[in-house]
């Protein structure tokens, strides 16, 4: 086998144009690799920036939906309380309930009678 340090390279044209012709491929591969390589980037760039705008709308829906629940429990809170603030104006609307609340929280009397304060607590015997 000869060794490839005795074989002597020919200088005519062919060998300069097929010389040339290896640059160009070098070159050519070399831009190629490039453009690929840039092209991975911005693929990189876009899917990042897309997962991290789904993320941002995932926490953002999921406050948004905390929040409609907790406004969701208030508003039934209030409609029960509407409820009963109505059931109280149609009850204050009749006489008869007026004057007891009248007898019993503000010891209003009727004609004859007399009122006496029992005190709350229990006997100790």
């Amino acid at each position: 086998m000869a060794d490839k340090s005795s074989v002597t390279r020919m200088d005519s044209t062919y060998m300069k144009n097929y010389d040339a012709h290896l640059e160009r491929h070098a070159k050519k591969k070399k831009r190629l690799v490039r453009r690929i390589m840039l092209f991975c980037l911005l693929i990189a760039i876009v899917a990042g920036s897309m997962a991290v705008y789904h993320f941002q709308q995932r926490s953002l829906h999921a406050e948004k939906v905390e929040e409609y629940k907790q406004l969701q429990t208030e508003m039934d809170t209030l409609v029960k309380e509407e409820k009963n603030l109505k059931e109280e104006i149609e009850l204050l609307n009749n006489e008869d309930y007026v004057l007891q609340i009248a007898r019993s929280n503000y010891f209003f009397s009727k004609d004859g009678e007399i009122i006496f304060k029992m005190p709350n607590e229990d006997p100790s015997y």
